[in-house]
């Protein structure tokens, strides 16, 4: 809100959903791949048919399967799509806000708040959308074997995990929230 140039601030966003973007079309060309598996059913089942160790393929298995991985891909488009809208709606707020050049308004502090909590949901549903990806390998699996989709389930959910709360780079971003805290606090100490 201090800053008057918020034209860094528009380029990241742009650049965000630029990159959702890309998945949010992406996800509707993997849909349209599932989508079309559904007439060649046949053809797959001979394909899983063929494959060592391969759990016996069963028409109407195969298409509750190829139906989960629709559903998975669908709800990943919404994801995406909405979390394009968000960050348009962010864009727009940060080019209302007004100019504050004492930095202590209320009523402007509150406003970037409410910025805050549209950019941390549009961040939300980016992830979700992410995630869907590697619950989708996983649910891959399920077409060669039932055991081998538990596994591939738990893996996923163990590299979720991992990287989203023991990684460096999650390490990287707390120490650097706590160093931009400190920095606030010693300049808000210095304007009294």
């Amino acid at each position: 809100m201090t800053r008057d140039i918020r034209v860094g601030d528009a380029a990241l966003l742009a650049n965000l959903e630029r990159n959702i973007a890309f998945f949010a079309s992406t996800t509707l060309l993997v849909l349209a791949g599932v989508l079309t598996l559904f007439a060649q059913v046949e053809r797959l089942e001979a394909v899983i048919g063929s494959i060592p160790f391969a759990d016996f393929p069963n028409h109407a298995a195969i298409q509750l399967k190829l139906g989960v991985l629709a559903f998975i891909f669908i709800m990943s488009f919404f994801q995406f799509t909405w979390s394009m809208r968000q960050y348009g709606f962010l864009n727009v707020m940060i080019g209302a806000a007004p100019y504050d050049t004492s930095g202590m308004d209320d009523n402007l502090r509150a406003y970037a708040k409410e910025m805050a909590i549209v950019q941390d949901q549009a961040a939300h549903s980016y992830n979700y959308g992410l995630r869907s990806y590697y619950f989708s390998i996983a649910a891959m699996c399920w077409f060669f074997h039932p055991i081998l989709f538990i596994f591939a389930s738990l893996f996923v959910v163990f590299t979720l995990y991992d990287r989203e709360f023991r990684s460096r780079a999650v390490k990287a971003i707390t120490s650097g929230q706590e160093y931009l805290r400190i920095e606030q606090t010693k300049k808000s100490r210095s304007k009294y």
